[in-house]
């Protein structure tokens, strides 16, 4: 099994809309480096849920991929903020996964927490700059924030 997070502004979709609708495919991510993470992930990989773009900044819950490799519709979709008008049917330029609600944190893992804890080598949502939306968490990392 694998570890990673993944960002979303709670005022676009957060952990309570997940956990509302239960399960949901994480659509509209438009970053090559992000989208290849997301065709890493594998059923049954976990997910550390950030809020992005509010504050506190942090970690809000966790997240379970159910199915990998699922192409993002949104990409056809020419009324979507997230139409790509070169992908087509054929040859799709957008994966993504469908994820399942596992639980709300109680108390949020804020990113000053998570700077304190974690060096940017260990952490890359703590490095200065990263924008990414889906990234790679460490074994050894993952196993810490789920002790707490």
């Amino acid at each position: 099994m694998a570890y990673w997070l993944i960002k979303s502004e709670p005022d676009v979709y957060s952990i309570d809309d997940l956990r509302r609708d239960r399960q949901t495919i994480w659509d509209g991510v438009r970053n090559y480096q992000a989208r290849n993470f997301l065709r890493q992930m594998q059923v049954g990989d976990l997910g550390f849920f950030y809020h992005s773009n509010t504050s506190p900044l942090g970690i809000v819950g966790l997240v379970k991929v159910i199915e990998s490799d699922v192409i993002d519709p949104t990409q056809f979709d020419s009324n979507s903020p997230y139409y790509d008008p070169k992908s087509i049917l054929e040859s799709p330029r957008w994966f993504t996964v469908k994820i399942e609600f596992v639980e709300a944190f109680t108390q949020i893992i804020t990113l000053e927490t998570l700077k304190r804890e974690f060096s940017p080598e260990q952490l890359l949502v703590v490095r200065k700059g990263n924008r990414l939306s889906v990234m790679p968490v460490e074994i050894e990392v993952a196993q810490k924030l789920l002790l707490r």
